[in-house]
């Protein structure tokens, strides 16, 4: 079971590395948003019983949490189409109590 996981971004050749996120517990699957100011992930921070993952954003400066989903059991895997227009992630909500992974597609509205 992952734990003090948190989120860093970097240049691509590594420097300027900087910490995005602090908040504790698991916080993973990120994936930029295609103003390439923001970025999606996966966070267990607010469950009590740690698998409760749901989709958060923040800013790359780490300011402007936001909570995206508000699922009981597992979000994660969030990727936006290129034009922003899309978004797509993973869920086991609606899966009738079996262990099944299902893909979910929504219109993004900023």
């Amino acid at each position: 079971m992952p734990t003090n996981m948190e989120l860093f971004v970097c240049n691509v050749d590594g420097s300027g590395l900087r910490q995005l996120t602090n908040l504790g517990k698991a916080n993973w699957a990120p994936f930029f948003h295609p103003s390439g100011k923001k970025v999606i992930f996966s966070s267990n921070h607010k469950s009590s019983r740690g698998y409760q993952f749901n989709l958060f954003m923040i800013n790359l400066d780490g300011t402007g949490l936001q909570q995206i989903t508000y699922d009981g059991i597992f979000d994660a895997f969030p990727m936006f189409s290129f034009d922003g227009k899309k978004i797509i992630f993973s869920s086991n909500r609606n899966n009738k109590g079996t262990r099944d992974t299902n893909l979910f597609v929504a219109d993004w509205v900023e």
